[in-house]
């Protein structure tokens, strides 16, 4: 199964990154096909009486580069008005909000957008969310004020992804900016290339690959990749400070001193910046703040709906209530005591909540109980106990049928009800293990981080433990709930090592009747495997060991 998912996996990475150079074909490239495709751009762009386009704009930065910008201005404006700069995704270019920005437009606001430096038609090199894009960031908002009849009380920043990066970071260091709407972004850099010393894989490639065709790409960004895959010991603490600078979550005191009103949008599966950092920057936050969070993966919440007319425009919507907001002082639906909207998977239902930790989540903790010849891993509420220690042998030469499935497609399906679906009792004993928990007397809607605090005895000096939170019905077959990794590229080999793996941000409702499961595997098509070799990897128990599934869930 794993075999034909990496076969897949392959595949969809290629066919993936030709899709987003494909859709990114208007911007200015380094392919001479991208740039013939980028002539009749000027053919898409909206007419209406009730603004005018100006779409040859050009913005100086500090270093004399030339950044290309285009601006919606309201035909009619008796005072100055509100102001919204967008900001480009990976790879794409100052066109990417038409659309937004004409219904922007047509309700008053002034819309400028422009291409970061090295993608789009701008020069210089990409500097991915860093010092040079922050001096851009501001440079773009002075342009606007000197050349516009803007209200600068009044602006607003935003984007999809590395747009949205980059306002965030650059809302910290421009207090000038009221209001900001960062879609699918990231909070700690380190976590989403990083986390748990996991490299994520599929997202990792496509992300240089595509930026290495359409932008004018550092030459650190594809080292310090390489770096990271490959755990290099010798250029991993740079390519540390080198993301730290780039993380919105460094900068959390200068937004909340600036008092900057932020909305956020995050997907459950978007395997690129993992919804956790982002929550966690989000309960640190005390401005005023509110964010959607929904099945999906990086950015399809916000494109499929508006690009597609595929579910629900809530994103979008929501983005422009909350610029109505903070930068009009028009009252609207977005509460301000319950700023966290999650969505449930496959289901229409939604939960709010004022925290993560609101007094309304509760938390199921279960201990794992080993697999024996006669019985297989149990979920417990009582602790294992034993004084003697005893293990469970994994055999990491292959995966097994627990699995993420196939990067990106798989995590998209999930936003149109599509789940990933796995067979527990099918899945081999040799390479993997499952924990089954009692069947659920009552509905348990699972909302938040569950994590898996787990004792392993590696017989390698590198391993990795995928874990997988499944609901299971009576026949074994199984909808996966979330999931979580942590990778050992060092291990001592012989020696017990705790390992904390929180898993990914979720909203599930296991049914009546079924039960919880965790599934332990030792790869997934989403992350680099530390080495190609088999190996083996032992779950601990006993002697004082307690491994433990804690699961927060409503009351």
């Amino acid at each position: 199964m794993k075999i034909m998912t990496r076969i897949f996996t392959v595949l969809w990475v290629a066919l993936f990154s030709t899709l987003l150079i494909s859709l990114h074909a208007n911007a200015a490239s380094h392919l001479p096909i991208l740039d013939w495709l980028s002539k009749p751009q000027e053919l898409l762009l909206p007419r209406s009486e009730h603004f005018t386009i100006d779409d040859s704009i050009e913005i100086t930065t500090e270093d004399g580069l030339n950044l290309k910008a285009n601006i919606f201005v309201p035909t009619q404006l008796d005072e100055k008005a509100p102001a919204v700069i967008f900001i480009n995704s990976w790879a794409l270019n100052e066109y990417q909000y038409i659309k937004q920005a004409a219904y922007l437009a047509e309700r008053g606001y002034i819309v400028l957008s422009y291409a970061t430096r090295g993608f789009g038609g701008s020069e210089g090199v990409v500097d991915t969310a860093g010092p040079n894009d922050i001096a851009d960031y501001r440079k773009v908002i002075d342009f606007l004020i000197d050349n516009y009849p803007v209200d600068v009380n009044a602006i607003g920043t935003g984007g999809i992804s590395y747009g949205s990066g980059i306002s965030l970071i650059g809302a910290a260091q421009d207090s000038r900016v009221k209001a900001v709407a960062a879609l699918s972004s990231w909070g700690s850099l380190v976590d989403s290339l990083y986390g748990n010393q996991s490299p994520r894989l599929a997202w990792g490639e496509i992300l240089t690959l595509s930026g290495q065709l359409t932008g004018n790409l550092d030459v650190n960004v594809p080292r310090y990749w390489e770096a990271i895959k490959s755990h290099d010991e010798s250029t991993l603490p740079e390519v540390i400070d080198w993301a730290l600078v780039r993380s919105p979550s460094e900068y959390i005191d200068k937004l909340n001193a600036n008092g900057t009103a932020i909305y956020l949008a995050k997907s459950y599966g978007d395997n690129l910046f993992q919804p956790n950092s982002l929550m966690t920057l989000f309960e640190q936050l005390t401005t005023p703040k509110y964010i959607d969070l929904l099945p999906g993966t990086h950015g399809t919440a916000e494109v499929l709906p508006d690009l597609l007319g595929i579910g629900e425009n809530l994103v979008w919507e929501n983005v422009y209530h909350w610029f109505d907001l903070h930068l009009k002082q028009q009252p609207n639906r977005l509460p301000s005591d319950k700023p966290i909207n999650m969505k449930v998977k496959f289901s229409d239902g939604t939960d709010q909540f004022t925290s993560l930790s609101d007094t309304k989540i509760a938390t199921q903790r279960y201990f794992l109980h080993p697999r024996t010849w006669f019985d297989n891993g149990d979920l417990e509420v009582t602790p294992y106990g034993v004084s003697q220690s005893k293990d469970n042998t994994l055999n990491a030469w292959a995966g097994t049928l627990f699995t993420t499935s196939i990067p990106v497609l798989s995590q998209l399906l999930e936003q149109l009800e599509v789940p990933v679906y796995s067979h527990i009792y099918a899945a081999s004993n040799i390479r993997g293990i499952y924990y089954q928990s009692p069947k659920a007397v009552t509905k348990m809607k699972i909302r938040g981080n569950p994590s898996v605090s787990l004792y392993v005895q590696p017989h390698a000096e590198q391993a990795q433990i995928v874990a997988y939170l499944y609901d299971m019905n009576v026949l074994g077959t199984a909808k996966l709930i979330t999931h979580g990794v942590y990778t050992l590229p060092k291990a001592e080999a012989g020696e017990v090592i705790k390992l904390d793996i929180e898993m990914a941000t979720t909203a599930y409702d296991v049914p009546q009747g079924h039960r919880v499961v965790l599934a332990l595997d030792t790869q997934d098509p989403q992350y680099k495997k530390p080495n190609s070799r088999a190996y083996y990897i032992d779950i601990e128990y006993g002697n004082g060991r307690e491994s433990e599934l804690t699961i927060p869930f409503t009351r």
